[in-house]
């Protein structure tokens, strides 16, 4: 039955397909103490029914085994040139279109052909109640970065992890180890040191959480850090030295999006609502909607741009949002004050 299931991976397009046992995870007690410290910040589902979260046989009644699936998504180097103009970081996963929709396709296919098998399943790809690189991790689907990244022998740190739990009693896999060694490069290249120990985050301070899921003002503290990311972080990816095996992906919807590419960074702030939606229709982009992307846009502004941004920045600055305005208002003090 295993090799059926890993050969409907396969014809789907994931790249890898492993199983785990169902239980409880792994770093169950770890997971419950880092809610409790409150380092997931404004995060708030991750707080909700933490022992679903914490147990997929609570989400799934008879759950038995957990399909692990990777897809790569490695979309190649940068569009930008080093040090060109204009130039900004947008997180390799955000590049193109939505990962979630792609994959959730697959995952309803694998279902189906699960169900001929007498299996009752759950799916996510990072949406649902599940400590996913836990049971990755159990079942040698990689391991667990210091970054807390889970990293794959043959595809680095660049892949999506989804799952399916199920009540097929299915063999499960060997972990494969943990091969990060003494290697720390994740932890010195975080730009806000939010790596604070190894596999210890405090998502607080990470440039991914604070660009995409925090709400209001980037703390001041930050924003020089922040460098010209407008959403999301790659550094401590970047700096993993087992992404020298990683190859480009073979899904074009991964690969970067000619439209949001050809702009530099001050013609984003002309970006009416309409626009914004219309630029990043289908992209991850989209659902921290436009404030909250031009509060990232004037912050990279600040730190990398020139007095031709001004006049950008100075429209910006008289934007109703106050999230946007505040932002622009920095940048002009930064850049002015070089």
């Amino acid at each position: 039955m295993v090799e059926q299931v890993k050969a409907w991976a396969a014809e789907l397009g994931f790249d890898d397909c492993r199983i785990a046992v169902a239980k409880e995870a792994s770093h169950a007690d770890l997971f419950r103490d880092w809610i409790g410290e409150g380092k997931h910040g404004e995060m708030a589902w991750l707080e909700r029914t933490p022992e679903r979260r914490c147990d997929p046989r609570e989400v799934l009644p008879g759950c038995k085994s957990i399909i692990c699936l990777a897809l790569n998504y490695y979309p190649g180097s940068s569009p930008f040139p080093d040090g060109e103009d204009g130039g900004y970081r947008i997180a390799r996963y955000a590049w193109n279109e939505d990962y979630h929709d792609l994959i959730e396709k697959r995952l309803r296919e694998f279902d189906s052909k699960l169900q001929s098998l007498g299996g009752s399943q759950r799916f996510y790809v990072d949406t649902g109640p599940v400590l996913e690189r836990d049971f990755a991790s159990d079942a040698g689907l990689g391991w667990n970065g210091k970054s807390t990244v889970q990293i794959h022998r043959h595809m680095g740190a660049w892949f999506f992890l989804a799952e399916l739990l199920t009540t097929l009693d299915l063999t499960p896999d060997r972990p494969f180890g943990d091969h990060c060694g003494k290697c720390t490069a994740c932890i010195t290249a975080c730009p806000t040191q939010a790596i604070t120990a190894p596999r210890r985050v405090d998502a607080r301070r990470c440039v991914s959480y604070l660009t995409i899921e925090h709400k209001g003002a980037i703390p001041e503290e930050f924003r020089v850090a922040m460098g010209d990311r407008i959403y999301g972080c790659d550094d401590c990816l970047d700096a993993c030295p087992w992404n020298r095996f990683a190859v480009e992906s073979r899904e074009m919807t991964f690969h970067a999006r000619a439209t949001v590419f050809e702009k530099r960074l001050r013609d984003f702030l002309d970006l009416d609502d309409d626009g914004f939606r219309t630029l990043f229709a289908k992209s991850p982009i989209k659902r921290i909607k436009r404030n909250r992307f031009l509060r990232n846009v004037c912050v990279a502004l600040g730190n990398t741009g020139t007095r031709e941004d001004l006049p950008s920045l100075e429209r910006a600055a008289a934007d109703p949002d106050p999230l946007v305005s505040e932002h622009a208002r920095w940048a002009i003090g930064q850049i002015t004050g070089r």
